[in-house]
């Protein structure tokens, strides 16, 4: 038996999208809203969405503490705020950190009681969720889908670990998604090459999982042939609304994938380079993609003619090659080694890259599951390339 969630109740796409904010139900219409910096801010964005919902009567608080990677702790000082504002609307605005830190905030806002990480861990259930308030999610750039998941990717900046806070019942997955171009044309090239690529990792990713099943592969095409045949277009032509509009709907489309399917090694390497080294995680994931599909090709004949079908959905030839080829009218590094440069370190600390990786919960349903000896050798082609 399976169980499909097909994504948020609400999605809202296209431009002016944003005006759907009005629309939300809401008895005391009271929005709190997380972003990752004051960047939305200064651009002018965060005025845009506060303006819609003041003209709709909500009363709103900002919340900007979060980083790059939101950590527990900030995680905690946000539902502690939560608490005292009591919003009935939670609204993650900005990329995937902002999203996820809204959603584990909401988590802890739900669940006073709740103290620590281990609280939320799988298999534990989270006890209560939309009883106090509901999540709305506005991307500002496409890559992480997290508008669309039913979990959140929370540091610890203590142990250098990455945790998944999910619920296995699909409640986390956001009420409402805001899919609005305006808010990406803004993203610095590297931002929009990183996170596109993250999407398109998801959506790879997915449809060789071992668990891919018919819903997961037809949001996992979707998601991949529109991000696939978008992001050069948003890179080269940052205001080109329609191919950013593109880009927003594949990420929410590999979202939805992953979400009902699995990941795999691309993102448990790209976990461990994140955590240990704080590589941002699109770029991360933009880098260790190629090689992943390499060693699943190698070694798995399913995946090999899964990537093929890919390949032959948007006109190539070789699926890792036309990664390649994109990454690099992109700029993206070619190897980690360009990112983490002290080599030395990193080959003192590859016992511990290697056993953080396996111990991801991405790695179960990749392809192949590499040996201790396998992941050592990927990670050391992925730091030191080709």
């Amino acid at each position: 038996m399976r169980s499909y969630k097909l994504g948020p109740q609400k999605i809202v796409s296209g431009e002016d999208a944003i005006q759907a904010l009005a629309e939300l139900p809401a008895e005391r219409k009271r929005a709190y809203i997380v972003m990752s910096g004051t960047i939305q801010e200064e651009l002018g964005q965060l005025k845009m969405v506060t303006d819609v919902l003041e003209g709709a009567g909500f009363t709103w608080k900002a919340y900007t503490d979060v980083e790059p990677e939101p950590s527990w702790k900030t995680v905690l000082r946000g539902a502690e705020d939560m608490k005292e504002f009591e919003p009935d609307w939670v609204i993650g605005f900005g990329g995937g950190s902002a999203m996820d830190a809204a959603k584990a905030m909401w988590v802890f806002y739900e669940n006073p009681d709740y103290t620590c990480l281990a609280d939320v861990m799988p298999p534990n259930e989270i006890k209560t969720l939309k009883e106090r308030a509901r999540v709305c999610c506005i991307p500002t750039s496409a890559g992480t889908g997290s508008e669309a998941t039913r979990a959140a990717l929370v540091k610890d900046t203590d142990e250098h670990k990455k945790y998944s806070i999910r619920c296995m019942r699909n409640r986390m997955v956001p009420d409402v998604a805001i899919l609005d171009p305006v808010f990406s044309t803004t993203m610095p090239p590297s931002l929009t090459a990183g996170s596109g690529m993250d999407a398109l990792t998801h959506a790879i990713e997915t449809y060789v999982a071992t668990n891919a099943n018919p819903l997961s592969d037809a949001m996992a095409i979707g998601g991949f042939i529109t991000g696939f045949n978008n992001l050069a277009t948003c890179y080269d032509e940052p205001e080109n609304l329609e191919a950013r509009a593109a880009m927003l709907e594949a990420s929410c489309m590999a979202g939805i994938a992953f979400s009902n399917a699995a990941l795999g090694i691309v993102h448990s390497i790209a976990h461990t380079f994140g955590a240990i080294y704080g590589v941002p995680h699109g770029m991360a994931n933009a880098i260790v993609l190629p090689y992943g599909l390499a060693f699943n090709a190698e070694h798995s004949e399913r995946a090999a003619k899964r990537y093929a079908q890919l390949a032959s959905m948007v006109g190539v030839e070789d699926l890792t090659q036309a990664i390649i080829d994109l990454r690099a009218h992109m700029n993206v590094p070619s190897c980690m080694k360009e990112v983490v440069t002290d080599e030395a370190e990193v080959m003192a600390n590859i016992d511990r890259l290697v056993a953080q990786a396996q111990a991801d919960v991405c790695t179960p349903c990749t392809p192949h599951r590499p040996t201790d000896e396998e992941m050592r050798e990927l990670i050391l082609k992925v730091y030191n390339g080709r």
